[in-house]
């Protein structure tokens, strides 16, 4: 999630590829021959998205890369403000994976531009002049981030879109999850939460994220693919869509704005927790009850996951983070030594609509999480620990939900 909002963003359609042969599908990380980039015969390590773990174990299969690879590696992050999930999770995970294939820690970087453009740049820019071969980068938005290809490209260095995707970039590869069908989990999600509630006639708010994050769009083809027919049909009522943003406060006032206005709003799509806090908060305030006010979100943050145990938010999209920073850093040790990565791991492709350019991908599964499955997925996987999570007033709720601390 992310970014201050600007206008005029385009969409990245993407593809899912299928597997022709059980043999690129394989769950356990091989070796095999590989010519990659630099036409070499030798022998180098063959990992597909399923031999991902919660473990990492994976990673040290990458490690004869790691010998045969040139340059550092750099990971550079957007912001801290927008999810707390760059600074808990991304930078950690991806510390953790780039050690465990074999880098030293003189041989990568991890950063974050705390949410400016200028940083972003020069953190880019500082991290080629000290030696790296590889940029690992996330965003702000795609203005820098093409700033940054164009940069890295002059400078023959490779570029792996980390999250969100550069449009007009020049990256090598992406590393995300299916961005639209994250939006489809949150539609589908609020559809089976205002049955369960009781909201016969849902007057819908829409809200959506920044307009210049092309994840944004994404979510929202997802989850408008879902309500548009139902706002046709005339059992749930479009109210808003309002302008969109990452920022909460911002979201909190577009809001509060609309539910002035228009008071038959009986429920709001918020595309992540961070944005639907705030709310929520107003809506206690205001003397909405549990379950009388459907609410969604993303990202499984601690807020998000106890306000769903405690009924004011339907549910929120899980993205196992580790995943995705292991397929960005299985994608960078291939690149750094010059090698081709294998098809059971880059398993998609997704369009950059601004430059029509098929970019390869490494595209993610996300899950709807809720109290059914709330202990075996973010609890199971320490995404949130339950001692974190089962405090105070939330204890009871927890143990409803199974979960034991």
């Amino acid at each position: 999630m992310i970014r201050v909002a600007r206008k005029g963003a385009a969409v990245a359609s993407v593809s899912l590829a299928v597997c022709l042969a059980a043999a690129a599908c394989s769950s356990s990380a091989s070796t095999s021959a590989s010519s990659g980039s630099t036409g070499s015969s030798t022998a180098v390590p063959s990992i597909s998205i399923s031999s991902l773990n919660r473990t990492f174990s994976a990673m040290a299969t990458l490690k004869p890369l790691a010998s045969i690879g040139k340059g550092n590696v750099a990971a550079i992050l957007p912001d801290t403000v927008s999810s707390a999930r760059y600074t808990e999770f991304d930078a950690p995970y991806l510390s953790e994976a780039l050690a465990a294939a074999g880098l030293t820690p003189t041989q990568f970087s991890v950063q974050n531009a705390q949410g400016s453009d200028a940083t972003e740049l020069s953190d880019a820019q500082a991290a080629i002049t000290k030696g790296a071969s590889v940029l690992i980068m996330d965003p702000l938005d795609s203005g820098v981030g093409a700033q940054i290809e164009t940069y890295a490209t002059a400078h023959g260095v490779k570029v792996i879109d980390y999250d969100r995707l550069t449009l007009g970039g020049s990256r090598a590869y992406y590393d995300s999850f299916n961005n639209v069908q994250v939006g489809t989990l949150i539609g589908n999600g609020f559809v089976a939460c205002a049955t369960a509630e009781g909201v016969t006639k849902p007057n819908v708010l829409v809200m959506k994220g920044a307009p210049t994050d092309n994840n944004a769009t994404l979510f929202a083809q997802g989850y408008l693919g879902v309500l548009n027919p139902l706002f046709s049909s005339g059992k749930y009522v479009n109210v808003g869509e309002p302008a969109g943003t990452w920022d909460p406060p911002t979201a909190e006032s577009e809001f509060q704005q609309a539910y002035t206005a228009h008071k038959n709003i009986n429920s709001v799509l918020t595309p992540n927790d961070e944005n639907a806090a705030p709310i929520i908060t107003y809506l206690q305030r205001e003397g909405i009850k549990a379950k009388k006010f459907p609410v969604t979100g993303q990202d499984a943050t601690l807020v998000g996951l106890q306000n769903i145990l405690s009924g004011y938010q339907c549910g929120t999209v899980y993205k196992p983070i580790y995943l995705e920073a292991q397929a960005a850093v299985a994608l960078a040790m291939y690149v750094r030594a010059g090698k081709t990565p294998p098809s059971a791991l880059v398993n998609g492709s997704t369009t950059d609509s601004t430059s029509s350019k098929s970019v390869p991908s490494v595209l993610l599964t996300p899950e709807w999480v809720t109290t059914a499955n709330m202990n075996s997925t973010v609890i199971a996987d320490q995404f949130v620990p339950a001692q974190q999570l089962c405090v105070g007033q939330y204890a009871a709720d927890c143990k409803a939900a199974g979960i034991s601390v």
